[in-house]
């Protein structure tokens, strides 16, 4: 990270709170000068802004909460999140950051992009495919839906890449080799979108089946790319984004490798999020010398998904992981109780048919204790889980 982000920070912010009142106040409330920055222990005297709290301010001062700290006429959309939350774009050429994972990937000039993710309201689409082109990739704009008429592009014009969430990824190229044969499917890489469950595996087994690669990016319509794939472990985070992995309470950031919130401050300030809360859970791989992230893990789940279990923190990552790390695991859930004042966690996987049920049995034990930190108290067999079953569910109440 460069040592120049807190000068750069902290004019900024300066700046933009003379032009964004709803900004200038949330600074004189805290008795926060953003002018005198140098490092992230000034930062972090800011109390971080959630989501919920972005959300009230814009309802009581719509549409912006008084936090735009540009002309509304240099403002290209805005952008409509669940709530709802308006987010106004500023002209950006390489969708804002995510440029970087199509370059990470290797796609560019000559590859031909799907792009499945919706257009309208939300800024996947339109992100995605500024990105594409500014890597020098060719787009179609797919949108969601239309599977017949999708899968007769992609044989008929030789579509190499595919930017999708994993189901309708998977139900796209079902449908070209089923209409078109396999020698009709060209895609290389595909782009996905998380999803509950054992997104992590699924990829895997997309990897292994459909003969591609595939990336993810961490995104948000707030802050556009906060980290990226890059054929590491985990995400790169973006040069332009001061990322700390925090208490979700105290907003004080944690020790290295622990679990917490992810509270982001962009560089560039039109758009002013600073100590900004995702609601997001991960913890940091690789750190920069004064504790602020470089590198984060896979996200383990929203904050207030986790529930704690005997002193520690299990996230629904975890039984994701329990499912990446056993031999012939389809999916799996944890049940948490409360039994005779002791926290239980019990584990139930669900099998691919043939697979061994005593290796899967140690297998996950071994792989749930490597990232949960604590040990299962019990795994066992099961035929199903229900359709969309909850990664880890807390009983401990009942």
């Amino acid at each position: 990270m460069s040592d120049d982000i807190y000068k750069d920070i902290a004019q900024a912010y300066a700046a933009a709170a003379e032009k964004a009142p709803g900004l200038k106040s949330r600074f004189t409330a805290a008795g926060f000068d953003p002018a005198a920055v140098t490092s992230v222990a000034d930062l972090s005297r800011l109390p971080v802004m959630k989501k919920e709290e972005l959300l009230k301010i814009q309802r009581e001062n719509p549409p912006f909460g008084g936090f735009l700290a540009s002309d509304l006429k240099d403002v290209g959309r805005i952008y409509v999140s669940p709530g709802p939350i308006f987010e106004p774009a500023l002209s950006d050429g390489g969708g804002h950051g995510l440029d970087r994972l199509f370059k990470a990937a290797g796609v560019g000039p000559g590859d031909i992009i799907l792009n499945t993710w919706m257009y309208h309201l939300v800024p996947a689409g339109l992100l995605f495919d500024e990105a594409a082109q500014a890597a020098g990739a060719t787009v179609i704009p797919g949108g969601v839906g239309n599977t017949e008429l999708q899968a007769q592009i992609i044989a008929e014009t030789g579509v190499t890449s595919i930017c999708a969430s994993t189901a309708f990824f998977l139900t796209l190229a079902d449908k070209v080799i089923e209409t078109y044969g396999r020698d009709a499917w060209k895609v290389k890489t595909a782009f996905l979108g998380g999803e509950m469950g054992d997104w992590m595996a699924k990829r895997r087994r997309i990897e292994a089946e459909y003969g591609v690669s595939t990336w993810a990016a961490y995104a948000t319509a707030d802050l556009g790319l906060v980290a990226y794939e890059d054929g590491g472990e985990g995400y790169l985070v973006h040069p332009d984004r001061v990322v700390q992995i925090c208490d979700p309470v105290s907003g004080e950031q944690v020790a290295h490798g622990e679990p917490g919130e992810v509270v982001v401050t962009a560089r560039d300030a039109t758009w002013p999020m600073i100590r900004f809360g995702t609601g997001d859970s991960a913890f940091a791989l690789e750190s920069n010398a004064d504790g602020t992230v470089s590198r984060i893990s896979a996200l383990q789940g929203r904050v207030g998904a986790a529930v704690k279990v005997r002193e520690i923190f299990v996230y629904p990552r975890v039984v994701e992981e329990v499912v990446i790390g056993t031999p012939g695991a389809k999916a799996a859930q944890a049940v948490v109780t409360r039994e005779n004042d002791r926290d239980m966690i019990r584990l139930s996987l669900v099998l691919e048919d043939g697979a061994d049920a005593s290796a899967a049995e140690a297998a996950a034990a071994d792989t749930f204790k490597l990232h949960a930190r604590i040990r299962a108290d019990e795994v066992s067999i099961v035929s199903e889980l229900p359709e969309n079953a909850e990664l880890i569910v807390n009983q401990k109440d009942r």
